[in-house]
């Protein structure tokens, strides 16, 4: 993803897949296909924009970096499809904590 650069206060996401979020049973209970069919709200940070200018101009940067997991609001970010692969774009105010 080198030639995607989000823009001012905007991360690029990769939702997770089913097996990689954190929410996962170790007993390995399977999750039927309905219930993921739902929008995630978990991601691995891909890209990060540079951060938020103020009216006055002065940069404020980002404090999310690329490889971070994060959970995210439902409807915040924007979907996009970038070689048939789907990534989402948020502001960095729709991401609601990273996941460690």
């Amino acid at each position: 993803m080198a030639n995607l650069k989000p823009l001012g206060d905007r991360v690029l996401i990769e939702p997770l897949s089913p097996d990689e979020k954190a929410g996962k049973t170790k007993s390995g209970i399977v999750i039927p296909d309905t219930a993921e069919k739902e929008r995630p709200e978990q991601g691995k940070i891909i890209a990060v924009g540079e951060g938020r200018r103020t009216d006055e101009g002065k940069l404020i940067p980002i404090t999310l970096k690329k490889g971070q997991k994060v959970l995210f609001t439902k409807y915040g970010p924007s979907e996009i499809k970038v070689d048939g692969k789907e990534y989402l774009i948020a502001k960095e105010e729709d991401i609601l904590a990273i996941i460690e």
